[in-house]
């Protein structure tokens, strides 16, 4: 029961980010992730392919982080053109456009910090051999 709360929280939480830009993070999460597995199963075969798999997790991570503060941006264009367009706003409408526009960022954020605890693993493991 709680988890379909808490999955049903999510997914409203990624419809109002914005779906293009939350699933193109999404994306580079999951890049990132495959990469940095990738790069540990291979860690004790392959080092130059280890360590290619840690650059791709690097790219992955920050073009995520990247996205994030470019729909953070758009979302923001947008909410002010709204705005501008009312006149007279009340603010509770402004606080709930900034909510949005700071949805993707902070999804960005997120992939950003996952991606870099998994390149401090895969690099932990490499200073290992």
């Amino acid at each position: 029961m709680k988890t379909t709360i808490i999955l049903n929280s999510l997914a409203n939480i990624f419809k109002e980010g914005g779906t293009v830009f939350m699933s193109l993070i999404l994306i580079c999460l999951l890049l990132s992730l495959a990469f940095t597995i990738r790069g540990i199963a291979m860690n004790n075969k392959n080092a130059t392919k280890s360590n290619k798999m840690l650059s791709l997790s690097i790219d992955a991570g920050l073009l995520g982080l990247t996205l994030g503060f470019l729909g953070s941006i758009i979302g923001l264009i947008q909410m002010f053109d709204v705005l501008q367009s009312m006149g007279e706003t009340d603010p509770g409408i402004f606080a709930a456009g900034l909510k949005v526009s700071l949805l993707t960022a902070t999804f960005g954020l997120f992939t950003f910090v996952i991606s870099r605890l998994g390149i401090l693993i895969l690099r932990w493991m490499s200073n290992e051999n």
